[in-house]
């Protein structure tokens, strides 16, 4: 169940050029409430990515990270690196931890996936 309790926590600056558009690859961050807890997201280009490191510690914490790898192939569930940028609004707004030098992010769309095929395997709420 994917509840839609949805905050924006800030706005990064878009780069924008001479025409005053906003140039490809600008985001911004916010918050969204995922089967009861409170993940933080990045909105790039249109789509909700979140840090997957706070996805398996904080919504998948009772499943190990091998069955969620597992379960992710089937699904062919990417994941995309996030450059140095977004890495660092993922620390400011407590996605991921201060000391981490990498973050991989997951489409809400493919988290949703996820969670689906998780359903049986965790504990209810």
């Amino acid at each position: 169940m994917f509840l839609t309790c949805e905050g924006t926590f800030g706005i990064v600056p878009a780069t924008m050029d001479y025409n005053g558009e906003a140039r490809p690859g600008d985001f911004h961050a916010g918050y969204q409430e995922i089967e009861g807890i409170n993940l933080g997201y990045l909105q790039i280009n249109g789509t909700q990515m979140f840090a997957l490191a706070q996805v398996l510690s904080d919504l998948f914490k009772d499943i190990p990270r091998t069955t969620i790898s597992k379960k992710m192939e089937p699904l062919k569930i990417k994941t995309r690196r996030c450059d140095l940028k977004e890495l660092r609004t993922l620390k400011a707004i407590n996605s991921v931890p201060t000391r981490a030098v990498k973050c991989s992010l997951i489409s809400k769309a493919d988290l949703e996936a996820l969670c689906t095929s998780c359903k049986s395997l965790s504990p209810r709420r």
